[in-house]
């Protein structure tokens, strides 16, 4: 990767730290920034913050959590915490990138003593987009596997032990023989002709085929983490593919994914509105529906703050706001493109796909669970069990099953590659602004690097214990990491560097604005959202506990790894500080006060569109040896 060359704070570095690439203003073809790139059209770009944004999680939770905190009612929560606390978070950080045009990394120019907090984002997606290939493999394997007359997981087949079925059976009830009462089992109810008692029957535990499918065929699932077991040859051929569809759409960077991104962020709604009109034509879709949103809204709920909490996490990670992408994908902008517009566009656009999708979702789960003459309840499920168990049995018992199985995990595919796609991009961005030259001449040897090297680490993730690795990555690294960093970023943003400075900034990119439209921004950015992120991130830590998949505990040395990959993402936070106030002069207090201001080269990429407000900022191209950075923040010359 080379040496990261983001140090930049006054006084915290030497004279190559102060550098900002050389760009011509208009170059080559239509960008404005010919060094970085830009997007090909806003619509490329608008495409792929929507599929970035929009992912598994829009599916596989949030419709789960709408039904399990009080239905239509949970809606009212999760539309305020948008309003609190995604969107502000949201508009900072496309705004943040469009203004510098620079990565996650490297953007903490505004701020040099908070560039771990950068460092931490680009290492949790780093972790986070191993394991989430993974689950695109999965559902590229479900996908193979549709490809038959008969669904293989829609009966008990030759892998099915003897708990496989659909339909309860009685394992002991209550019985009267002669004069007495006696509990009995079924083998003896059945050779003696007794009849069970009302409300005495006890049922044997039956799995789904779905679900044995998933865990003795799909998965190969070890009894835990401590059988490690085989590779698993089909899972880890379905991660390289995933892995070479994530290399062929990124080879060009911006200017292929933005392509890609017309098919993958279109089609998957496409899929939805095609399983919504199927699923509403079925028996038992309104009782699904009503479950999900209708007449079972319970109102009471609202009183209860794990309802609050769950909401503020859902839309917090539901947007994508601080992994690094958001601003990674902004800095391809164009410097007066309309940041604001954009990132409302995307945030309603991402909440009312995971409303629509839960439509889709339950109408489909309401035939099942009135097939099954079940409670609606029963059949629910979220995650890993609603897109690999719940859902594919509920469409194994509809007429041309296999297309509908087909047209679900294609969906699901193509969510988790726009994700991914933003992910990697995030990772190329870091790297091209670290190495600008090398980047710009050996983008695709990089790009290809970074997907075989992210594939090799995932191979652990497709052995036997592989899901077990997936959720303890999922556990820790995807947890509160993400709520420190972003809890920082915004302390370091709005109340260091100053919410007022940074408005200041934004007007610069989408002109002036009136006090009155940046009263709902200033109140969120400095009270609002920094109390809700704190809240929810105290939250998770005093509710913290170990991770399990399904009732299997994690051995202590599992825990102990996910300590230390948290702990691997956060330290750089703590040790880019030290450095920093090391590497600056003066006095200690001097070095903290130089360190938490702005580097000499911060501000917008191009000399065009700096103004007065940057006229100081420091050009590469005047910088000499005998510059010396000082406390008041310019850079002058001994006398």
């Amino acid at each position: 990767m080379g040496r990261l060359n983001l140090r930049g704070c006054l006084g915290c570095g030497t004279k190559e730290d102060f550098t900002l690439s050389g760009a011509k203003e208009k170059g080559a073809g239509e960008d404005e920034n010919s060094e970085r790139g830009n997007w090909s059209s806003k619509t490329d770009y608008l495409l792929s913050m929507v599929g970035y944004a929009v992912g598994l999680g829009n599916v596989w939770r949030f419709p789960y959590l709408t039904y399990q905190n009080g239905g239509g009612a949970f809606l009212i929560p999760y539309t305020l915490m948008l309003a609190l606390a995604g969107l502000p978070l949201f508009f900072l950080e496309c705004s943040l990138g469009q203004f510098a045009s620079l990565g996650p990394v490297s953007v903490w120019r505004i701020l040099p003593m908070f560039q771990g907090v950068g460092i931490t984002m680009v290492l949790i997606s780093t972790f986070v987009t191993i394991y989430y290939n993974v689950i695109i493999a999965y559902a590229l394997y479900y996908l193979f596997a549709s490809f038959q007359k008969v669904l293989p997981w829609s009966e008990c087949f030759e892998w099915a032990d003897a708990r496989c079925g659909r339909n309860r059976t009685v394992n002991s009830c209550n019985a009267t023989l002669g004069n007495t009462t006696i509990q009995v089992n079924s083998s003896f109810l059945t050779s003696h002709n007794l009849t069970c008692l009302n409300g005495s029957i006890i049922y044997n535990k039956m799995q789904p085929p779905s679900e044995q499918y998933w865990n003795k065929v799909a998965l190969q699932r070890s009894s835990g983490l401590d059988e490690t077991g085989h590779v698993v040859w089909y899972l880890a051929l379905c991660l390289l593919l995933s892995w070479m569809i994530v290399g062929a759409a990124l080879f060009k960077g911006i200017k292929s994914s933005g392509k890609v991104v017309y098919f993958t962020a279109l089609f998957p709604y496409l899929i939805l509105i095609i399983l919504l009109v199927r699923g509403a034509t079925l028996e038992g879709a309104m009782d699904g529906i009503e479950y999900y949103i209708g007449k079972q809204s319970n109102f009471t709920k609202l009183m209860e703050a794990e309802v609050w909490k769950d909401a503020a996490t859902q839309i917090f990670y539901s947007l994508s706001v601080a992994w690094g992408g958001l601003v990674a994908l902004s800095s391809y902008n164009k410097f007066h493109n309309n940041c604001y517009s954009d990132a409302i566009f995307v945030c309603v656009t991402n909440c009312l796909t995971s409303v629509f999708a839960g439509f889709a979702i339950f109408s489909i789960l309401g035939h099942m669970a009135f097939r099954a003459q079940r409670p609606v309840s029963e059949v629910v499920d979220s995650g890993f069990d609603l897109a690999f168990v719940a859902y594919p049995e509920a469409l194994s018992q509809l007429p041309v099953a296999p297309l509908w199985s087909f047209l679900f995990f294609f969906m699901l595919l193509l969510l988790g590659l726009d994700s991914q796609f933003a992910t990697i991009e995030t990772l190329t961005t870091t790297i091209q602004d670290a190495c600008p030259k090398v980047m710009k001449k050996l983008r695709i040897p990089i790009t290809l690097g970074v997907c075989v090297i992210l594939f090799l680490l995932g191979l652990v993730c497709v052995t036997q214990a592989g899901i077990y690795w997936v959720n303890l990555v999922d556990h820790y690294c995807a947890g509160w990491g993400i709520l420190i960093a972003a809890v920082l970023e915004i302390i370091g943003i709005i109340w260091i560097y100053g919410g007022n400075r940074f408005i200041q900034d934004v007007e610069m990119m989408i002109g002036k604005k009136s006090f009155l439209f940046w009263l709902w921004w200033r109140a969120c950015w400095f009270v609002i959202t920094p109390l809700v992120l704190s809240a929810i991130l105290v939250w998770s830590v005093v509710t913290f506990s170990a991770p399990t998949y399904g009732t299997v505990k994690y051995p202590a040395w599992g825990n102990a790894v996910g300590w230390c990959m948290i702990a691997f993402c956060i330290i750089w936070i703590p040790i880019f500080a030290v450095i920093k106030v090391a590497k600056a002069r003066g006095n200690l207090w001097q070095r903290i006060v130089t360190c938490l201001r702005p580097a000499p080269n911060w501000g917008p990429y191009l000399e065009s569109h700096r103004g007065e407000r940057y006229s100081h900022m420091v050009d590469p191209k005047k910088e000499k040896d005998h510059e010396i950075p000082t406390v008041a923040g310019y850079v002058h010359k001994p006398q």
